[in-house]
């Protein structure tokens, strides 16, 4: 079977490189706007405005039952990282080999985790952390049927939707349920730091992107020190103005966390050194920023591209080098102040690569790959699930994945951040996963019960040219919606009165009085206590 398999594979190959390769300009045209450095937060503080949240999210009330100070750091192998030449099969080294004749791994060239699996020399720095108990592998990771679209698939990761089209990711949803008013009054620092991925759903929610987010490593610094703010007076009084007003102030809401970022930065110093590759670059900020007590709760970081369909052998060394070193000089510098235990860091990949090689002496996009977390809150060094069968492959040529990447964020989230299942749930779109053993502890949360909790909904809706903004209350109460522009000045209410339980739907234009231009604006709910707000185009 495999020997008549890999007599095909020329032919799939450049048929592939098409698609790839226009799939790759696609991408870009997407990317372009975040590339400039646009990617921000998307909120507004309108001054002096209090908030007393009297009737909190079901997300609000677990964390406030959950007190620890957990760290995330994601880091995403940009491209689709080749999971065969990283944790290599010694159980079935034979097979391996045959199937990769140039671009395979030599025996003796790999370090022995254990008597089944082992990793090539050059990442000899993650022996240590596998000597010490701080690093698990967790086999096969992906989804059912797998999309080979780097685009898609890696959609597919941020979002946890595989069967439709998702707008918002996990962490989007996550925060977006904590911090509801998150586009008028954002919290005092960022949620989430993100360094690359431009583009990337991951902390997207319906309202706004929840991480501060930059390009790379060289812009966080950049803002962080200077501060540096977008003009947004001198705009022209048109819709260009508008647009450019929009995009701008967009710009400057990611700004406004550099005087915590750069207290933070200050505050510490790297206690190792990283050396000068891409990961090593942007861990010894997160490293910085962590000691500092920034307290964001989720970072991600970018190595890539791993998407080697040529050469494979040398580039595939310098990025897994580089991550292995970096991973090490990472803990050791937390180490130093303590920190160590208090994050755990998780590799990601869109997708693995096919188990054959191809005739340019790399690989194509194939499936399931493993997932590799580090940190001494793993509680031991190991191996968690199956490893795919090297001989059995689905209609694609690719491996069988026998781990759903969701089941690894599940886990993440209730035994690391200690959220209660139900909210878990939610956040990964109301679908149940199971729990690894990652090792991770946590108690369980004393209050489980988010019956009273209010679940507001609310949302803009364009039809016939016409904007309008729709609610839904669980409960009669006394509704406030405002409106704003993008200045944070109030234009008018667009409702102030009792409503009963049910959907309301309101046409904004026929709510204000007054000319309204068309562009971007805000409005701004508030009920039982709480604020909620969004942005709006005016149609």
């Amino acid at each position: 079977m495999i020997s008549n398999k890999l007599n095909k594979k020329d032919q799939q190959s450049k048929e592939e490189r098409k698609i790839h390769d226009h799939e790759h300009t696609q991408w870009n045209r997407r990317s372009f706007i975040q590339a400039l450095g646009l990617a921000g937060g998307g909120s507004m503080l309108l001054g002096g405005t209090a908030i007393s949240a009297t009737s909190p999210s079901p997300l609000a009330v677990a964390l406030a039952e959950n007190e620890n100070d957990n760290i995330l750091v994601i880091i995403r192998l940009e491209g689709g990282n080749d999971g065969l030449n990283t944790i290599v099969p010694i159980y079935d080294y034979d097979t391996y080999a045959n199937l990769r004749p140039t671009i395979k791994h030599q025996q003796n060239d790999l370090i022995n985790l254990n008597g089944d699996f082992g990793i090539p020399n050059y990442m000899n720095e993650l022996e240590s952390v596998w000597g010490d108990g701080s690093m698990k592998v967790v086999h096969g990771v992906g989804y059912p049927d797998q999309n080979l679209s780097h685009f898609r698939s890696t959609d597919i990761w941020a979002s946890t939707a595989d069967n439709y089209v998702e707008p918002t990711g996990w962490w989007g949803r996550y925060f977006e349920d904590l911090y509801p008013d998150y586009i008028t009054n954002p919290p005092e620092i960022p949620p989430a730091v993100q360094i690359g991925s431009i583009g990337n759903l991951i902390f997207k929610g319906n309202n706004s992107n929840y991480a501060f987010s930059v390009v790379n490593p060289e812009q966080l610094q950049n803002v962080a020190e200077n501060g540096t703010l977008h003009d947004v007076l001198d705009v022209p009084d048109c819709v260009y103005g508008d647009k450019l007003l929009f995009m701008r102030a967009t710009a400057n809401t990611t700004f406004t966390y550099s005087g915590v970022i750069n207290d933070a930065y200050l505050a510490a110093n790297n206690s190792v050194e990283y050396g000068d590759g891409e990961l090593a670059e942007q861990l010894a900020i997160v490293a910085r920023l962590i000691k500092g007590g920034l307290g964001s709760k989720v970072y991600m970081v970018s190595l890539g591209s791993f998407d080697t369909h040529a050469e494979q052998p040398e580039r595939h060394q310098e990025l897994l080098s580089d991550l292995s070193s970096t991973i090490k000089n990472f803990y050791d510098d937390l180490t130093t102040v303590g920190m160590d235990d208090k994050v755990l860091a998780m590799t990601i990949s869109e997708f693995g690569r096919r188990p054959y090689e191809n005739g340019s002496n790399g690989t194509d996009h194939g499936a399931a790959s493993p997932v590799m977390l580090f940190g001494p809150a793993l509680n031991g060094s190991g191996f968690v699930g199956n490893h795919p069968d090297l001989s059995t492959w689905d209609e694609n040529d690719n491996l069988i994945p026998s781990s759903d990447f969701r089941d690894i964020y599940n886990t993440v989230l209730t035994e690391w951040f200690c959220l209660d299942p139900s909210i878990v749930s939610t956040i990964l779109l109301n679908e149940t996963y199971e729990t690894l053993d990652l090792g991770l502890t946590c108690e369980a949360l004393s209050t489980s019960d988010f019956s009273n909790a209010n679940r507001f909904a609310h949302t803009a809706i364009y039809q016939n040219n016409q904007t309008f903004i729709e609610i839904n209350l669980a409960n009669t109460s006394h509704v406030t919606i405002k409106l704003y522009d993008m200045m944070a000045r109030e234009i008018g209410a667009i409702c102030n009165e009792m409503l009963f339980a049910g959907r309301h739907q309101f046409n904004v234009r026929d709510k204000i009085q007054g000319r309204l231009s068309y562009g971007q604006y805000i409005y701004r709910i508030s009920t039982g206590g709480q604020y909620y707000s969004k942005s709006i185009l005016i149609r």
